[in-house]
């Protein structure tokens, strides 16, 4: 069982929750996962790059007999801050049940050429 909690007294978020606790479950953990399509071609643009990676975390999720749901902790990796607003309304499609605690932080560059996003997920499953 998980219990998102906003204790008083912390500023409150925006679109993440300050504290999961679970007393028990299956955890997931899934790598950091980037923009590129199914065919390994990677877009240009940062929008179409968040959709992929979303995309991409959820059939890691659905693999491991997980959905967006059960994520517990999330965390960006993104090359330029300009594109928050752009994160958000798109995270908004597969992360609107939950809000998991989350850090976002800005890198001179990804693993990957032109990558613009990578997302790392830890799922916990009730078993």
């Amino acid at each position: 069982m998980k219990k998102f909690l906003n204790p008083e007294g912390v500023p409150k978020p925006t679109g993440w929750t300050q504290v999961v606790s679970s007393r028990a479950g299956r955890m997931i953990f899934v790598s950091g996962q980037g923009g590129a399509s199914s065919d390994g071609r990677l877009p240009e643009d940062f929008a179409a790059q968040a959709s992929n990676t979303f995309e991409n975390i959820r059939r890691c999720l659905t693999a491991a007999g997980a959905r967006f749901e059960d994520v517990v902790k999330i965390n960006y990796y993104m090359t330029d801050l300009a594109n928050t607003a752009e994160l958000r309304r798109i995270r908004a499609d597969y992360l609107n049940q939950s809000a998991p605690p989350a850090s976002t932080l800005v890198q001179a560059g990804l693993v990957g050429k032109g990558m613009l996003l990578e997302v790392e997920a830890i799922a916990i499953v009730a078993e």
